[in-house]
């Protein structure tokens, strides 16, 4: 007890030297006030995420934001077997040109394009379905994405071997090749306070002075697909008559499912170059475990399977306007993934580009005027 009291009398005596020697101001009365209700965890670790240093952020002024949103994608696959008489098939689809509407709260956006030339009631007769999703906040973002394209494939690059013709089989159509690809990453923004990722990508934040950031993420992906090589076979003596070409046998399986465990690093910077306009652009290198499971025609034993690393990379690329209230750019991100076995090599390819305008609204109550 005696310790206690002595611990109380010396603050109230440092209080009053602090008070006299710096001339801090006493009021007349004493008088006490009720201390504020301390936050909960979640909400605290919540306001961390969207820290920032807004001498070189702008905030959010809104809670909601409507967008519209047109897209353009391009996936570029190519199988090829190796060895001296290696051969190689590449495939992309028709050109597609999505639109449609986007919602967002705050760090959230969600939306549902579909292909223009392919607008029915009855969904399952487009070539091309998706659904992306993203969150971002200062310090993380998390992108989801579904892409499913089906019987929108042509034949782009085509090497059967040294003297065959490549022309006779390239810009055809090719109805026996089908990819569904579904993923997800997550990234983490070292210098969060200053650099705003989102202010490239989500139009949710303004960036006021140039700045960049390092970054790291995790991702996983999944890739199906599905090669009729026996149509592909038939197309190719269809076209090239009389002069045999036999396809290599380690192209010919019927499906092939890749998975993608990937860990990566990169560097991000934002260039505001006027008022209330931001350029970025982003590039990443991953590490990236892959694992495959495929159905070859003449593999009695269920397949071959791919279980080894490579590199992959990632960039994006963002051109902004944005004055809080309303918004409008492009912006752009293009993924690389290599698969490579002792007789088997996939890469491909996949990238979109995004033109979009949006309003923001539904004003928070640190910007309402008093």
């Amino acid at each position: 007890m005696r310790r206690l009291v002595t611990i109380v009398l010396t603050m109230m005596w440092l209080g009053a030297w602090a008070s006299d020697t710096l001339n801090i101001d006493q009021p007349d009365t004493l008088t006490f006030q009720q201390p504020k209700k301390e936050s909960s965890w979640l909400r605290r670790t919540i306001r961390g995420f969207s820290y920032i240093d807004e001498n070189y952020v702008e905030p959010q002024h809104y809670n909601w934001s409507v967008m519209a949103l047109g897209r353009y994608t391009w996936d570029f696959y190519r199988l090829r077997s190796t060895g001296e008489e290696g051969q190689s098939v590449s495939f992309s689809p028709r050109h597609i040109f999505k639109v449609g509407p986007y919602f967002g709260w705050r760090w959230i956006f969600l939306g549902y394009t579909l292909d223009l030339r392919n607008i029915s009631l009855n969904f399952s007769s487009s070539g091309w379905k998706g659904i992306d999703a993203s969150i971002y906040s200062a310090q993380i973002g998390a992108d989801i994405y579904y892409h499913h394209t089906r019987n929108n494939y042509m034949l782009r690059e085509v090497d059967l071997g040294k003297g065959v013709k490549e022309r006779l089989l390239e810009e055809l159509s090719f109805d026996g090749f089908n990819v569904g690809t579904t993923g997800v990453s997550l990234y983490y923004i070292f210098n969060h306070q200053r650099f705003s990722y989102p202010a490239a990508f989500a139009q949710s934040t303004c960036q006021k002075i140039s700045c960049g950031s390092w970054m790291a993420g995790l991702g996983y992906m999944s890739n199906n697909l599905e090669f009729d090589h026996e149509a592909f076979q038939e197309l190719v003596d269809e076209r090239y008559g009389k002069q045999k070409v036999k396809l290599d046998s380690a192209l010919m399986f019927n499906s092939v499912k890749y998975y993608n465990i990937n860990a990566s690093v990169g560097y991000a910077y934002n260039w505001v170059f006027a008022r209330n306009c931001l350029f970025c652009a982003s590039g990443s290198v991953a590490l990236a475990y892959k694992k495959s499971r495929g159905e070859t025609a003449n593999d009695d034993k269920g397949g071959f399977d791919i279980d080894n690393f490579n590199l992959d990379a990632i960039g994006r690329f963002g051109l902004v306007y944005n004055n809080t209230r309303w918004y409008a750019g492009a912006s752009a991100i293009v993924r690389s993934y290599n698969y490579r076995k002792e007789r088997f090599v996939a890469n491909n390819v996949l990238g979109e580009v995004c033109i979009y305008i949006g309003y923001n609204f539904g004003l928070r109550s640190r910007y309402k005027k008093k």
